[in-house]
């Protein structure tokens, strides 16, 4: 990995770990999702990087892709337990961060300590060479020491260049992988733990999407949100609150479902536990893969 890519990825990191402390302070009972995403999306620009996807807020048994609608009215309520996940980039190389908080109670301590300690645990590991399933087994491990389960159809990931996803996944239990780490990767190890069945499956609402290959289109607001799309976010995940501030809300369902039907988007349906009433936590970080590996969001 060159050193002014090494440098980006640290300036990225910085930013996102900047914004992780910030948000901290939103995250209060009665805060509006969607202020709270609109005040982390305005930090990350004011110091200097670029979404590498919207703000994730995912509340008790959602676990992914969860971020607020237009003019979404959604309140955090006490004892809610509440993931944020950030993204940021700087020229297209990305930095993952996450964590976990109850809002204004303590009955989750240690559901969010498994989390927090099993991604401690895979940082640890994160060495050229380093068996996937070896880092799976501590991200086990940790989580159930504290009496809960890893959610096994999540997993973390190696990114790259505008790409969230690229290359390998981090899995969050022993899956057996004799895959290893190389030198230089940038991954991001992302443990879920749960009170649950340890498997997430998709809720019917999608507010995140990610353009897979421009394709001619006839319908005119697909095509301004699909100009937008190339534009500012190229691969990179985005949302319909970032389309209607950008290009107006009018015909935005129509446009994405059309862009959707001919398969120029991919739709992110929230995930949320198997297990109905289930809570789930979370923690992120994004390290660069060396002899001493290089935590970016820490």
């Amino acid at each position: 990995m060159e050193a002014d890519v090494i440098e980006k990825y640290k300036k990225a990191g910085k930013i996102a770990k900047e914004v992780r402390e910030f948000s901290k302070g939103l995250i209060k009972e009665g805060a509006k999702t969607l202020h709270i995403a609109d005040e982390i999306e305005k930090k990350i620009k004011e110091l200097g990087g670029e979404f590498a996807f919207p703000t994730n807020i995912s509340i008790n048994s959602v676990a992914a892709h969860s971020t607020p609608k237009i003019n979404d009215e959604t309140v955090l309520n006490k004892g809610d337990v509440v993931k944020i996940d950030i993204g940021v980039h700087v020229d297209g190389f990305i930095a993952d961060t996450a964590y976990t908080v109850e809002v204004g109670s303590n009955n989750w301590k240690g559901l969010i300590k498994a989390s927090e300690d099993a991604v401690k645990a895979a940082i640890g590991l994160a060495k050229p060479g380093a068996v996937i399933s070896d880092i799976g087994a501590a991200i086990e491990d940790a989580i159930k020491k504290h009496g809960f389960t890893p959610i096994a159809n999540l997993s973390g990931h190696e990114v790259g260049e505008y790409e969230l996803h690229a290359g390998i996944t981090i899995p969050n239990f022993n899956n057996n992988s004799t895959q290893t780490l190389e030198e230089g990767m940038a991954i991001a190890i992302e443990p879920f733990a749960t009170n649950g069945f340890g498997r997430v499956i998709d809720a019917k609402d999608s507010e995140i999407f990610r353009l897979m290959m421009p394709k001619p289109i006839r319908n005119p607001a697909s095509r301004k949100i699909l100009e937008y799309v190339v534009e500012k976010h190229q691969a990179l995940p985005f949302c319909k609150r970032w389309i209607a501030k950008a290009v107006g809300g009018f015909g935005i369902e129509t446009g994405i479902l059309e862009l959707i039907r001919n398969a120029t988007l991919h739709r992110y349906p929230v995930l949320k536990e198997e297990k109905e009433g289930a809570m789930v936590s979370q923690a992120e970080h994004t390290i660069l893969v060396f002899e001493e590996p290089i935590v970016t969001t820490l």
